[in-house]
């Protein structure tokens, strides 16, 4: 009787150390179904030199980009920082474009299935850790959604949240 109820055990034990791993099933919500780029700006039209030496100018492109709307017009634009995360199915991301500052953080959450070239988020903007702006939002593959964001060294600091590329350009 003690041989069988230890047979017993060893034989459940062992299913119960590597058996679960036969029933586990891969997390859905965790499918990658793109990616979102997090960029911050620093618009100004004094001395860009305020931002400091080590901030790239931003490409032609950015700029031209940045002057259509009549509220991001400035004679100098600089690049502050920018991060790329993947944006996950069913749970919620967050960008820190300012690491290791916690100062402008972006928490983004897929709404639907994106298509080729769009997908609708849930948008939330976070300043000093204060949710400043909270939207639905949809993205389209190279038009960036820019928020001007506090006043900033003589300037003001731009965001922008843009589905990325699949070469994960730099803007």
């Amino acid at each position: 009787m003690n041989l069988c109820r230890s047979i017993f055990l060893t034989i459940f034990c062992l299913f119960g150390m590597n058996g679960g791993a036969l029933f586990a099933q891969d997390d859905p919500g965790k499918m990658s179904v793109g990616r979102v780029k997090v960029a911050v700006y620093y618009g100004t039209d004094a001395d860009p030199a305020a931002a400091g030496e080590r901030f790239p100018k931003v490409e032609d492109t950015v700029k031209k980009q940045l002057q259509k709307e009549q509220q991001l017009q400035f004679k100098h634009y600089r690049l502050l920082g920018l991060d790329d995360q993947p944006l996950f199915r069913s749970y919620e991301n967050w960008a820190q474009p300012l690491k290791p500052s916690d100062e402008v953080l972006v928490r983004f959450e897929s709404r639907s299935l994106p298509s080729k070239d769009s997908m609708r988020l849930d948008l939330e903007l976070w300043l000093s850790r204060k949710k400043i702006l909270k939207t639905d939002a949809l993205l389209e593959r190279d038009k960036p959604l820019f928020i001007l964001g506090p006043e900033w060294r003589g300037g003001r600091l731009i965001i922008s949240v843009a589905l990325a590329t699949d070469e994960k350009q730099a803007q």
